[in-house]
């Protein structure tokens, strides 16, 4: 079995010799073949490495605190069948996608946390224009407020 591999190696190796590619370089015809299956090696990491690499201004997700985490925890459990939080995709209510940055002018002399409070405690106050309003109004009985305000602490980094 040992012998047979060889000669397969031994003519892939005489197969790479005759190539007509490789005539016009009459180093890598000559060269021995450990020492061409390195260059060989090192040629394919210098081509196929760089094309690895993420583009420079690819955005780097934020890193989300406790708190964030455990709201996109109750997101995920109680909003996420009506709401999405990829651009314009529609579920029953509005994307959530940027909401956070929509927050700060929904309402004048509001912030956002404040707007986003509000629109989970008291959602028929400020529809969105197109909506209906279908959300549940009991989320401030039924969510303690641990997870109220890990909730609006999730929906402030979506930017």
């Amino acid at each position: 079995m040992r012998f047979h591999f060889f000669l397969i190696r031994r003519k892939w190796w005489t197969s790479w010799q005759t190539c007509p590619g490789f005539s016009f370089i009459p180093s890598l015809r000559s060269a021995q073949p450990l020492a061409l299956r390195r260059a060989l090696c090192l040629l394919l990491i210098l081509i196929v490495l760089p094309a690895c690499g993420s583009p420079a201004d690819a955005a780097v997700p934020p890193t989300l605190s406790n708190e964030a985490i455990l709201g996109k925890q109750v997101f995920t459990r109680d909003c996420g069948s009506c709401h999405s939080t990829m651009p314009d995709t529609v579920i029953v209510g509005p994307s959530l996608a940027g909401i956070a940055t929509q927050a700060e002018t929904r309402v004048p002399g509001q912030d956002a946390h404040a707007y986003l409070l509000n629109a989970i405690l008291n959602p028929g106050d400020h529809l969105v224009e197109g909506f209906q309003d279908l959300m549940p109004s009991n989320f401030g009985k039924k969510l303690p407020g641990e997870e109220i305000d890990a909730l609006v602490a999730y929906l402030m980094t979506l930017e």
